[in-house]
């Protein structure tokens, strides 16, 4: 399949999906019989400035993708105190299908994930076509890494590759605090997922444009496949270029050092430890 016969079927498949969604003329809710992971919506308090209350922070243990214990907690910062950004990417199922997620490293050590997600009920599994035609809703997570990563290499065993975002750091808070600020309003006003033009790898471009110094088209055929995201990123400078891009793929796959990390470990900081970044200011 050439890239303009692709481009044209899946225009095409728009076109026919929007006027299913238009039959369909559902609206989206907060209040459904949710998976028990996804029951709680994320909330943000700003004030004084550039100081945050972020409530329902995430930080499920997980034993497998099915078997958990629920755990939340609120925590207050400057995005002042923000200095990092990074990218996860986690590849699944067919070639080309990932999850993408992004997580801001702070002053203190700690670090604040937001994954973008399929919101589902209980006992549901994901549908692409399900999420075609105003299904599933969408919620931006905000969460431990603990809980993030590990439920992909422990409880899906899938790989998790992440990389460093190389800009400066007043971007980074820009990114940090429009995700925090979407997340709020999506706690307030529910929007529908779609694999086409609101999933995660199509949110996190829009958050992330601003990384780069070129200019990135708000949707392409690509953002179909996150697997390829760091790829992207990668050509455009986003992510640390030191190494070859297979070798950085390599370089950056923390998905063994995440499997054996003990529980009274540090978390974050120890799944980075083999990981060598280039300063940026």
């Amino acid at each position: 399949m050439t890239p303009g016969f692709a481009i044209l079927l899946f225009a095409g498949l728009a076109i026919v999906l929007a006027g299913i969604d238009s039959l369909l003329a559902r609206n989206p809710s907060l209040s459904r019989n949710w998976s028990p992971d996804q029951s709680v919506m994320p909330s943000v308090e700003f004030f004084d400035g550039n100081k945050v209350k972020i409530h329902n922070i995430r930080n499920i243990n997980y034993r497998t993708s099915r078997d958990y214990d629920l755990d939340y907690y609120d925590k207050e910062l400057d995005i002042d105190d923000v200095k990092t950004a990074w990218l996860a990417i986690s590849p699944f199922g067919p070639p080309g299908a990932a999850h993408a997620f992004l997580s801001f490293g702070l002053k203190d050590g700690t670090f604040v994930a937001v994954s973008i997600e399929v919101r589902r009920r209980k006992g549901e599994k994901f549908s692409p076509f399900k999420a075609f035609v105003r299904h599933f809703e969408i919620m931006y997570v905000i969460a431990d890494e603990n809980d993030v990563i590990r439920v992909r290499t422990n409880g899906g065993r899938y790989t998790v590759r992440l990389y460093p975002v190389q800009t400066e750091k007043k971007l980074i808070r820009l990114v940090f605090r429009d995700l925090l600020e979407r997340a709020d309003k999506l706690g307030k006003k529910p929007e529908f997922y779609n694999t086409l033009w609101n999933n995660c790898a199509t949110n996190i471009i829009k958050h992330t444009r601003q990384f780069s110094k070129k200019p990135i088209p708000v949707w392409n055929i690509r953002y179909l496949f996150p697997e390829s995201l760091d790829k992207i990123a990668y050509r455009l400078n986003i992510i640390d270029t030191h190494l070859p891009f297979e070798e950085a793929r390599a370089h950056f796959d923390i998905t063994e050092r995440a499997k054996n990390i003990g529980k009274d470990e540090d978390f974050s900081n120890a799944i980075r430890r083999h990981i060598h970044i280039r300063p940026v200011d």
